[in-house]
């Protein structure tokens, strides 16, 4: 006979990716819960049995058969049934407080591990829980081929208004376990694909988080340290995403993913490149700085394959598609060489070197480079060298050739922002200038004004002295 539920279940199965086995187990526990809660006893340990065929459940009170007690354990029990009882009459009164109880239970904990640690611990006596254990000898009346070990299931009745009063119990904590099952899975499932790349749809922003959607089955999140800060994503977009790592938490499972992690871009590469998901080709080394350079180093022991062409591709169509999808971030590929020298040098590349120094122990390297070659070689504030140094595990610095001025991997960066205050004070420089000049001009002009004033008036008196001259003669 179906009723309905076999097949109700089936496709709640197919629907969250759950086993029926694992779904049953969950409505038989909702069951007992509901059960237990209203119709159980504290000393019945009920588990219930769920036909789907009939729709029928049977419920029973399950316990363990052990050993019968001895009198000292008899004693024991009843002495700690006294207490409990004790203790339940003294919190009803307001006698002691549930936080005064808890503080007395840690005391005896702290004392009962002091004991064992002085070598003074007492024997254990057997504790026997009524609810889940029955002696032998009481199994043995309920039915005489009863053994230590075995489980004796004594049917229970069922009232008739349990349908009604337990629906809602059994419902709720289907829904839950439901829930919890479905979250397992989604953590096993995504667990497994740990460190591999994830297509999926930009959601919504919650502050600086942004929430990608993976296939509608499950969210992620792509924290602020782990995003290309030059990239600007909207919600709609596909992007891949690396999944970085993956927790159980109260909430469900939470997938942390990258866009900024070095290890993208080396799963890009096997996804593009055949030669370098086969291994034909391999993958060194790679150094990045999300968003704005990546160098990669490549080797293959077959002597008939390119491997900087294989990963460029035919006209650049297979770098140009891992640039694009890293929002076209450059990306340096040198061939990997044992020799550290060459390896070095590779790396600095498109920059031409004169020579090149190494010490061994220290793993460190001085580059020797002509000066109209520096700026190559150190690249924009300092990160051509900065990089070459993490992608070969080299200390490196630069040396000019002619001055022989040294400048560290980290020193760029430095010399930048040391010239950059002498752009800042031409401004100041030209307007002092500019107001010397001014003063200049205008004391000129009126040192000439003066003069001019002087020949005037010396003009005046001549002319006057003329003037009476002639009166004079008359």
């Amino acid at each position: 006979m179906d009723t309905g539920i076999k097949t109700a279940i089936k496709q709640i199965c197919a629907e969250k990716g759950l086993s029926e086995e694992s779904v049953y187990e969950t409505i038989n526990a909702a069951l007992a819960a509901a059960f237990r809660k209203d119709f159980g006893d504290k000393t019945q340990n009920v588990e219930a049995e769920f036909n789907p065929d009939t729709g029928q459940t049977i419920v029973y009170d399950v316990k363990e058969v052990v050993e019968d007690l001895t009198p000292e354990e008899v004693e024991y029990m009843e002495k700690l049934k006294a207490e409990r009882e004790k203790i339940k009459e003294m919190l009803e009164s307001g006698e002691i407080t549930p936080d005064e109880l808890k503080k007395q239970r840690i005391e005896e904990e702290k004392k009962r591990e002091q004991a064992e640690e002085a070598g003074e611990e007492e024997d254990e006596i057997r504790k026997f829980n009524p609810r889940t254990e029955i002696e032998e000898k009481e199994a043995k009346k309920i039915k005489k081929s009863y053994k230590i070990g075995a489980f004796v299931k004594t049917k229970l009745e069922i009232p008739g208004e349990f349908g009604r009063m337990a629906a809602q119990t059994a419902k709720q904590v289907i829904v839950q376990k439901l829930r919890e099952a479905e979250r397992n899975v989604l953590y096993q499932e995504y667990k497994e694909r740990e460190g591999e790349i994830i297509i999926g749809m930009v959601q919504k922003f919650e502050g600086r988080n942004i929430v990608i959607d993976l296939n509608n089955k499950a969210t992620a999140i792509l924290p602020p340290n782990e995003q290309i800060r030059t990239e600007r994503l909207k919600i709609g977009d596909r992007t891949k995403v690396y999944l970085k790592s993956v927790a159980i938490t109260t909430k469900g499972p939470e997938l942390i993913v990258t866009r900024a992690h070095p290890l993208i871009v080396e799963k890009l590469f096997e996804q593009e490149i055949p030669e370098i998901a086969n291994k034909t080709i391999e993958i060194k080394g790679l150094a990045r700085e999300a968003g704005s350079r990546t160098k990669i180093a490549v080797y293959t022991e077959d002597d008939s394959i390119d491997p900087i062409g294989s990963c460029i591709g035919q006209k650049g169509a297979r770098i140009q598609t891992i640039i694009n999808e890293l929002s076209g971030e450059k990306i340096d590929i040198i061939e990997y060489n044992e020799d550290p020298i060459k390896y070095i040098g590779n790396s600095l590349l498109p920059a031409k070197i004169t020579n090149i120094e190494i010490n061994e122990e220290n793993k460190t390297a001085t580059v020797i480079v002509p000066e109209d070659q520096l700026s190559l070689t150190i690249g924009r504030a300092g990160q051509n060298v900065r990089l070459a140094s993490k992608l070969t595990d080299w200390a490196i610095s630069i040396k000019e050739e002619q001055s022989g001025k040294e400048i560290t991997a980290e020193a760029p960066t430095e010399e930048v922002v040391e010239e950059a205050p002498v752009v800042e004070e031409v401004k100041p420089v030209k307007k002092a200038e500019k107001k010397t000049k001014e003063k200049i001009t205008k004391k000129k002009k009126a040192a000439k004004d003066e003069e001019k004033v002087e020949v005037e008036k010396k003009e005046k008196k001549t002319k006057k002295k003329a003037k009476k001259e002639v009166v004079e003669e008359e």
